[in-house]
């Protein structure tokens, strides 16, 4: 039976996803499109407090867990299309709320210890869950605004493009001024020339050092180029014409093709156009095409063509010898944290341990830390990991740590950790990450250590992990040994639970 105290953990998912789905289904005032509107006041979030996660409901059965979290993303959508949002910021706020749920039951499913212990176990890997889905609705906002604009455009959705780059543009952030660009992009596109050249202004004056400028450069060539006539979208050339002809034209002649390619991605062409034309690039294996994706994933270009291109130097067929001094060197220029990202994501595909293991070791941006210790985690780099552990000074980045080995499977490092980690809490995290690790060897080191540990939490960890292990014989050696009465009760607790001929063999015993 799960533990009450555990399924508060559970109904706090389903609060916040409710509580999410609620705020978010505000719809967002009109914004003007000059002057830009001052930023919205942020997302109202609902988290439940200590008292709240104690009196929730008790569920029986690990099955019921997606049942009632499945339930509570129902409400959410219902509570979503009560509000009749516009169909683009519903989806793509439901994906983002979805990615959110995603990653909390890949967090509950690795919860593999005992759920009737002490519910001081449980806090960190609660917290850690809420923060998932709590993090994704206060920071995702700006960013999701920003892909369904450039969805939008794809699909010639301007109105509901031009709606998005308003909100994101006005908000300021990261991507502010990538929204100005493509603000003035749409304008254009739906014949609104002085509002597309006001929107260039802005994007100058507010961003000087913008590495949009370039593209904003010849937007505005463009658009002062037009007539005074407003040309209707659908009259524009044809993309996918444009792309054949040009993917032809770099198979038969590279050198006539190369010239163009690169005049096209510096001109005023669609995200989508933009990113398929670089991957024909990317496609090229001359050493004249494998230069320019270079240069512009070193930031020649806007930044959403350099981190398509750090992702394509990372992909299969296209690796080259220098790949990965390259994307250290991009590493290191760029003060842009969804660059540094791609980077990282680059350097795993390129399975560079090395690169991985120093930017674990000396980044000074935590997330990005911790990102790099999970990539090697999947990448079992055992010895990389005990080498960061051993050197780390921050509990909550050993904490990362020793859930990275136990996502790598290193048992004998985690069993150090239980024998010799100082912090109680770090003993506790080791042991709950042996839970999967089903051997008589582990299970006889887990009782040795058993033996020697004075703190009570960490008894009730190590009682827990053999319990989801099924080893009634080690827990009938601990309680034939426990002399602290409260302790006893709970191991034998446990054996009633299992209800095996060892289980029962020491009942009796006991009755004797």
């Amino acid at each position: 039976m799960l533990s009450r105290r555990f399924t508060g953990f559970l109904s706090s998912i389903s609060i916040l996803l409710v509580a999410g789905a609620v705020a978010l289904a505000q719809p967002p005032a009109p914004v003007p499109p000059t002057p830009p509107a001052p930023p919205a006041a942020p997302i109202p979030l609902v988290v439940p407090d200590s008292d709240m996660l104690l009196s929730a409901p008790d569920w029986h059965g690990l099955e019921n867990v997606q049942e009632k979290v499945d339930r509570a993303m129902e409400k959410a959508e219902r509570e979503m299309e009560r509000a009749k949002l516009p169909p683009l910021i519903m989806d793509d706020q439901m994906e983002n709320m979805r990615e959110q749920l995603d990653m909390a039951r890949e967090n509950m499913a690795g919860m593999k210890f005992n759920f009737d212990f002490d519910f001081k176990g449980l806090t960190a890997p609660m917290a850690f869950a809420q923060d998932m889905v709590t993090s994704g609705m206060r920071h995702g906002r700006n960013g999701s605004l920003y892909e369904s604009g450039k969805r939008s455009l794809d699909e010639h959705r301007w109105d509901q493009a031009l709606d998005c780059f308003n909100e994101v543009a006005a908000r300021g952030g990261d991507r502010a001024d990538g929204a100005l660009y493509w603000k003035a992009y749409t304008l254009n596109k739906l014949g609104r020339r002085d509002d597309a050249l006001a929107a260039i202004a802005e994007l100058r004056k507010s961003y000087a050092g913008s590495h949009w400028l370039d593209d904003a450069k010849a937007l505005e060539v463009e658009v002062k180029q037009a007539s005074g006539t407003a040309v209707a979208p659908e009259t524009q050339n044809d993309d996918e014409i444009k792309l054949l002809a040009l993917n032809a034209l770099m198979q038969s002649d590279p050198d006539r093709g190369f010239p163009i390619l690169e005049r096209l991605l510096r001109s005023a062409q669609s995200p989508s156009f933009k990113k398929r034309a670089l991957f024909v690039l990317a496609e090229s294996n001359t050493p004249r095409g494998q230069q320019l994706l270079e240069q512009i994933a070193r930031g020649n270009g806007n930044p959403d063509l350099q981190i398509q291109a750090i992702n394509y130097m990372s992909a299969s067929g296209r690796k080259q010898a220098n790949n990965t001094q390259v994307l250290a060197e991009i590493y290191a220029a760029s003060n842009d944290v969804a660059v540094k990202h791609a980077v990282l994501n680059a350097l795993c595909g390129n399975h560079d341990k090395a690169r991985l293991l120093e930017i674990a070791r000396t980044e000074k941006n935590q997330e990005l830390r911790v990102d790099a210790i999970h990539m090697l985690a999947g990448m079992a780099a055992q010895p990389e990991l005990w080498q960061l552990y051993q050197n780390e000074t921050s509990p909550e980045v050993k904490q990362q740590i020793v859930m990275a080995m136990a996502g790598a499977g290193s048992s004998d490092k985690l069993l150090e950790v239980a024998r010799t980690e100082k912090d109680p809490k770090l003993r506790r995290d080791a042991i709950h990450g042996l839970a999967e690790a089903k051997s008589a060897a582990i299970s006889g080191q887990l009782v040795a250590i058993y033996g020697a540990e004075q703190d009570g939490q960490v008894k009730h960890a190590i009682v827990g992990v053999l319990f989801e292990q099924k080893n009634a014989k080690a827990l009938v050696e601990l309680g034939r040994k426990e002399q602290d009465p409260e302790m006893k009760k709970h191991i034998i607790r446990m054996l009633v639970e299992m209800k095996s001929p060892e289980a029962t063999s020491f009942m009796e015993e006991i009755l004797k």
